[in-house]
């Protein structure tokens, strides 16, 4: 009984073994002929061409300067980084720096009157924070004595005054700060001295800054005044849609590089379509439609004052100026209307949220208290931490390809951006100095720099998640490295990584000198990069994957068979 026993075992195995093996030599072949497989994915994301789009897009206002303690400029300048800002948009009165013609020091004390606005760049550069200066509120004698409107300002009585001022502010912060805003809604006789809006008068105002800006610092950036949205039509107000088309009749298209506008979406979701007769926050593509007409489609648009009032239910509705959200729709509001922009919109470029923190001058009796992102005492409100989370998706650039500008590259001392007609969107990361460092944060299957060579360029190291870039030649001891001398100039795609498993990676580049003896220089040019995606397995590797599977599976079932007792 036990013989017959174990022969029928024996046949059961064996049959066992042909069934399984025909099963899986089946699968086999048919994964040998399947199509590769395709993991749904996002689209890669495709190069920003227009300048000054490629960027961190959150960006705030502040009202760093009525501070009365520096402790809190301090705080309010580290909460913005942790919220992930890039960009501080602050006041720089004219009245609080030129007291009288030419004199730049307070008469009681003979202390410069630009420590204050010093100390503030300096403490927003600590952190990686770039200044965009608005110029405007002209002293009294600038005036002509004419008194400012309440909340408002009066155009100055000289526009040589006005450019001497703006050249002064450009040569002090020359290499500090680049991004000046020249004057606020000039469309609102609040902001013109009470006299009926003047888009004539103000364009002469904005051509004589941007010539005096640029001709003390050409690598500086000119932003015209937003306009104020409205479709009033009176001696208080002129329809920004009306002014702007007036401002390019009077010659404006010359004179900024960035179109600045403002942003409120009221009651409105993101969505809500354009319209003359609506104040929304695509209202802003009117405006586009107005710069395109006037051969002005290759310039960028930021958004100055950008965002939605959460006043609480119980405010008077008469006092509601900018409507009213709730506080959790407002977070949701501003971050879905930034991330559709940036979807739908190739020129849009910063979007500084109305209003990061302030001092306590807006009362909570004032619905415009209720922008906030932080509280006089320094509590987060809601949107600050829905900012913080999206902003934390753009520090890390997925497929698609990139300007250096991008937040995911972050080049830390010896870097600076350099107007370069020839490169992609116009601008270029430099650096002679060596061991300077720039990181790119990344999530893909490769990397690629795109560079550009000369005889005044050196080499660079290369590391990618802190070993040697595989795909590019090592140095005696082992370093990856680029070099970028070139008889000739020209640009080029450096493959640095390809075939990196799934996850977070990061391309470390350090300035390191001269290779080539005939080189004249050091300079690395950084003109963007690319990431990969990650790569998807063949059909053959599959196929391969499962014939190697179901050898293992006969031979552990020949094994089997083997080792049964024999009759």
């Amino acid at each position: 009984m036990q013989r017959h026993g174990d022969a029928t075992r024996r046949s059961s195995l064996g049959l066992l073994a042909r069934i399984a093996l025909g099963a899986v030599l089946l699968v086999a072949a048919g994964a040998l002929l399947m199509p590769t497989p395709q993991q749904p994915s996002a689209a890669p994301e495709p190069l920003r061409t227009i300048p000054y789009t490629d960027v961190n897009p959150y960006g705030g206002n502040f009202f760093l300067d009525r501070e009365a303690e520096t402790w809190k400029v301090e705080k309010t300048l580290e909460m913005a980084r942790e919220a992930g800002l890039g960009w501080v948009k602050q006041l720089l009165p004219w009245e609080a720096l030129e007291v009288r013609r030419g004199v730049f020091r307070h008469e009681a004390t003979n202390r410069s009157t630009w420590e204050r606005y010093d100390e503030i760049v300096a403490m927003a550069e600590r952190r990686g924070l770039e200044v965009i200066f608005r110029v405007d509120r002209p002293p009294a004698w600038a005036r002509g004595q004419r008194p400012n409107p309440p909340d408002g300002q009066h155009p100055p009585a000289s526009l040589e005054d006005f450019g001497n001022y703006v050249a002064a502010v450009a040569q002090h912060y020359r290499g500090r700060v680049r991004f000046y805003q020249v004057w606020n809604e000039p469309n609102l006789a609040r902001e013109w001295g009470n006299q009926p809006p003047d888009a004539a008068a103000y364009t002469a105002l904005l051509r004589t800054a941007y010539r005096r800006i640029k001709a003390v610092d050409p690598s500086a950036v000119v932003l015209n005044a937003p306009l104020a949205q409205t479709y009033e039509r009176s001696a208080r107000a002129v329809p920004d849609v009306a002014f702007l088309e007036d401002m390019y009749a009077a010659g404006a298209k010359d004179a900024f590089d960035i179109f600045f506008a403002n942003g409120y979406g009221l009651e409105f979701a993101p969505e809500d379509p354009p319209d003359a007769s609506r104040l929304n926050f695509r209202r802003v593509l009117l405006l586009r439609r107005i710069m395109e007409r006037h051969g002005d489609g290759q310039k960028p648009v930021w958004f100055n004052e950008f965002g939605w009032n959460a006043a609480p239910a119980s405010f008077p509705p008469e006092r509601l100026t900018w409507r009213r959200v709730g506080e959790e729709q407002q977070a949701e509001y501003t971050v879905r209307a930034i991330q559709q922009a940036r979807a739908e919109w190739p020129w849009a470029g910063v979007f500084n949220i109305w209003f990061f923190r302030q001092d306590g001058h807006i009362p909570p009796n004032d619905a415009q208290y209720y922008f906030r992102m932080v509280d006089v005492g320094f509590t987060p409100r809601v949107v600050f931490y829905h900012v913080r989370d999206a902003a934390r998706q753009v520090r890390i650039a997925g497929p698609g390809d990139y300007q250096e500008s991008n937040p995911a590259l972050q080049a830390g001392a010896g870097w600076r951006s350099r107007d370069e007609e020839r490169a992609s969107g116009g601008r270029v990361l430099v650096s002679d100095t060596i061991g300077a460092e720039l990181r790119v944060a990344f999530e893909g299957g490769g990397i690629a720099l795109r560079v550009r060579g000369d005889q005044a360029s050196g080499i660079a190291y290369i590391a990618v998640d802190g070993q040697p870039a595989p795909e590019l030649p090592q140095d005696d001891r082992g370093r990856s490295y680029l070099d970028l001398y070139r008889d000739a100039p020209g640009d080029e795609r450096l493959l640095a990584a390809s075939g990196l498993g799934a996850g977070r990676h990061e391309l470390r580049l350090t300035v390191a000198g001269q290779r080539n003896v005939a080189a004249q220089g050091n300079a690395i040019r950084v003109d963007g990069f690319d990431v990969l995606p990650p790569s998807s397995p063949t059909a053959g590797q599959i196929g391969a994957s499962v014939a190697l599977g179901a050898l293992a599976l006969l031979v552990v079932l020949w094994v089997v068979v083997r080792r049964s007792p024999t009759p």
